[in-house]
């Protein structure tokens, strides 16, 4: 955008020399913002896949199932499950979590 204002202003406001002037440091400040953001984007990676829920902890919804982060997930103990029962998730088995 930074450009354009610079090649516009060189054609229709700035005399000669600061024209060419101008539309360089447009298109460096468009280069450098461009650099900036890409940057700021790839900061973090996002947190995706069955191994993010290792860890956090479940209530039980149904003696085969756990409600997790917002999700309802099937789930497998080496115990009884009782729905409303609070677990940990200490792995996974594909898309099954592993409760105790």
């Amino acid at each position: 955008m930074l450009l354009l204002g610079a090649i516009l202003l060189a054609i229709f406001v700035l005399p000669s020399p600061w024209g060419i002037v101008a539309v360089v440091a447009g298109g460096l400040t468009d280069i450098a913002e461009s650099l900036v953001l890409l940057k700021w984007s790839r900061r973090r990676r996002a947190a995706t896949g069955v191994e993010v829920l290792i860890g956090m902890r479940a209530v039980v919804s149904s003696p085969t199932q756990v409600r997790v982060a917002g999700e309802i997930w099937e789930a497998r103990s080496d115990g009884v499950m009782v729905p409303g029962e609070e677990v940990v998730v200490h792995g996974a088995d594909r898309l099954t979590l592993l409760v105790h």
